[in-house]
């Protein structure tokens, strides 16, 4: 059975990944941040690592900057912002799935990884096929850039009418962190009110 470390900081969602993956894969470790993913990885040598993009410690990327080479990794998040996407991808995750696969693909997902393929989820494959061909090459949007991952993540959330309370669940983070995210973007993008932000994610297409 191919065995597997989780990398993910919500202890709660390892447990419930753990539960559904069982007699599909052999989860043999866990891990919530980048240092202990990285020296869980480094004992452990599993055959996949299934990853979570935001990590403290400095994000999914750089455990795969510090993991052993030739470590194949899958990245799971909630995210679907291309920036994160690439970014791993880039740092050398062999896919990229979102939390909302069920356990039989992404059992499948990770004997695919295991085997050598590229998974993705099917609307995050265009993101890599632009990125890695330069068939649409993104233009440099400077107030987009300053924002974290996690903002334009929340920014997201927020322009497809998510209230805060909703994206608190979604992104498994509190009411309060959202908010605190909500206040850093709009001093970024020196804006006043929530339907600017919508108007503002709506004019550089941003929301699906």
């Amino acid at each position: 059975m191919i065995r597997v470390v989780l990398v993910d900081d919500h202890a709660l969602f390892r447990a419930g990944v753990r539960a559904e993956l069982e007699g599909l894969v052999d989860v043999a470790g866990e891990a919530g941040d980048v240092d202990s993913a990285v020296a869980c990885i480094e004992r452990l040598r599993p055959d996949v690592v299934l990853l979570d993009v935001h990590l403290p410690g400095g994000g999914g990327a750089e455990v795969l900057r510090r993991a052993p080479e030739g470590t194949r990794m899958l990245a799971l998040s909630v995210s679907d912002d291309p920036h994160d996407v690439i970014a791993v991808v880039r740092a050398g995750a062999r896919g990229y799935v979102t939390k909302t696969i069920d356990a039989p693909e992404l059992a499948d997902a990770v004997r695919r990884v295991h085997d050598g393929d590229a998974v993705f989820s099917p609307r995050l494959a265009g993101f890599v096929l632009d990125a890695f061909t330069g068939a649409a090459p993104a233009q440099a949007d400077p107030q987009l850039d300053q924002l974290t991952a996690r903002e334009r993540e929340v920014l997201r959330h927020i322009a497809r009418g998510y209230l805060y309370k909703e994206i608190a669940l979604r992104l498994g983070i509190s009411v309060k962190t959202v908010e605190a995210h909500v206040s850093a973007v709009l001093r970024k993008l020196q804006l006043s009110t929530r339907h600017e932000l919508t108007r503002w994610a709506a004019e550089r297409r941003l929301v699906d």
